[in-house]
């Protein structure tokens, strides 16, 4: 078995479409990035990838590559599901904490461990997905942004 950890940030900015998970979440204000900016695939995709020692997201998707340009992280993700299966490798578990002070996420947890599962050809039982605040504190409590932290255990196939 091999474990990887992934950690994503991006800014939040007003009349921008919110998507984590996969999943559109209603609420004022979006994330800002290259591609859809999705804090959560991306922490996903890094832990992925570190674990299965392939590098990192803006090594195989640079930001700026026109390409990538608001594209969607289930999409990204799907390809780095495709490099874990040609490198030999199978996912064992993946989970992942988003930190938010708002929007509330619970009601879309379910709905963004579907969109995983089907993105990494896996099913929703090995996802894990909590959410948390920072309290009132730092940028995240100002409400300037979001995180997430990613661990991912993957195996030899």
């Amino acid at each position: 078995m091999r474990v990887g950890i992934g950690y994503d940030v991006h800014r939040l900015s007003s009349g921008k479409p919110l998507v984590l998970g996969g999943i559109p979440i209603p609420h004022s204000s979006g994330l800002c990035g290259w591609s859809d900016a999705d804090v959560l695939i991306h922490a996903v995709m890094d832990a992925l990838l570190g674990a299965a020692a392939l590098g990192d997201i803006g090594q195989h998707f640079p930001p700026g590559d026109p390409q990538y340009k608001g594209i969607s992280s289930l999409r990204l993700l799907n390809n780095v599901s495709q490099l874990l299966k040609k490198a030999g490798y199978s996912i064992g578990n993946i989970d992942v904490t988003v930190v938010a002070e708002q929007p509330k996420l619970s009601p879309y947890i379910d709905g963004m461990r579907e969109a995983l599962a089907d993105a990494l050809d896996c099913t929703p039982n090995q996802i894990g997905i909590k959410a948390t605040t920072s309290e009132g504190l730092g940028f995240i409590g100002k409400e300037e942004g979001l995180a997430a932290l990613a661990i991912a255990a993957i195996e030899k196939t």
